[in-house]
């Protein structure tokens, strides 16, 4: 998917058409079957005439109790800016962004969706379609290693098949990671595939393989607030410095771009002054110490 390019106009009209409407009157209330992993081959990001040099991007977001206004953030003006900032700072070509909605596999019914990549508004007309399911378990970890695992061995992409050019995936909640990804939760929610239980570093390592994985902690969610060492401390020894606080969800989009922008290169100091305002300064706060392009990854 992704056959076409991203339109201001499309986007501010869709904006205004949600303005005066609840969260209840935007998104689903069940899972829609478009979006159901259980039923996909394989999502597709490839190269066209309009887009030429794709680039994947998946943002995939917690939406369970604590976390379900990350959705709404991204559907209210967040999609608009990502994509945009992208093209306006170009620290990648062509984007195709794909949204996740995640959530706790061991208590949850839908605890993974998942939209087409695409280019174009038909990317908030899928988000629109999340079943902002609002549970979660009692666990201390939500199911973040689903979408790695879905990005690695469901998506075709021409970025890595065509320029070995790995695509961008961010996971973004306020718990810890899960120890272990179990086959009975892939052949329940992803329709099958695995044999035996993997360790979550192992998922890690195997999207790791054609994704560039980030991890965004959010500070502002009722899990952190209360065990924000736990969260920072589990994260840390899995991602190392890709794992990433950040204490406003409304700058989330503008985080993504600015590492974008250091994986390419870019001094995250200078990216992080190159935005406005108050922005500059959260931006400087959550990049710091952040090193490319080594991924520590600890075994055990």
């Amino acid at each position: 998917m992704g056959y076409a390019r991203w339109s201001h106009d499309d986007w501010d009209h869709y904006v205004r058409g949600n303005l005066r409407k609840s969260i209840d009157e935007i998104f689903s209330h069940g899972l829609d079957p478009d979006l159901d992993p259980a039923t996909v081959s394989f999502r597709e990001s490839r190269d066209s005439a309009e887009n030429p040099l794709s680039t994947p991007i998946i943002v995939a977001v917690d939406q369970t109790g604590s976390m379900g206004f990350l959705a709404e953030s991204l559907i209210r003006e967040g999609l608009g800016t990502l994509v945009e900032s992208i093209y306006e700072r170009k620290p990648v070509t062509d984007p195709h962004v794909m949204c996740m909605a995640l959530g706790d596999a061991w208590a949850d019914r839908s605890p993974l969706q998942v939209t087409q990549f695409e280019a174009d508004i038909r990317i908030a007309e899928q988000l629109a379609k999340f079943y902002i399911e609002g549970n979660g378990g009692g666990n201390n970890f939500e199911s973040y290693n689903l979408p790695w695992y879905f990005a690695a061995t469901r998506t075709r992409c021409d970025a890595w098949l065509k320029r070995s050019k790995k695509g961008f995936l961010f996971t973004v909640g306020d718990e810890p990671p899960p120890p272990e990804l179990v086959a009975a939760h892939v052949k329940k929610f992803l329709g099958g595939g695995l044999q035996r239980n993997l360790s979550t570093v192992e998922v890690l390592k195997l999207a790791s393989q054609t994704w560039e994985v980030f991890h965004i902690i959010t500070e502002e969610g009722s899990y952190f607030r209360t065990r924000p060492r736990q969260t920072k401390e589990g994260w840390s020894k899995l991602l190392g410095r890709r794992s990433i606080a950040l204490s406003d969800h409304r700058h989330l989009s503008e985080l993504i771009v600015s590492i974008m922008q250091v994986v390419q290169g870019e001094n995250p100091e200078q990216v992080a002054h190159s935005w406005p305002g108050k922005t500059a300064a959260l931006l400087l706060q959550a990049l710091q110490g952040l090193c490319m392009p080594a991924l520590p990854i600890l075994i055990g």
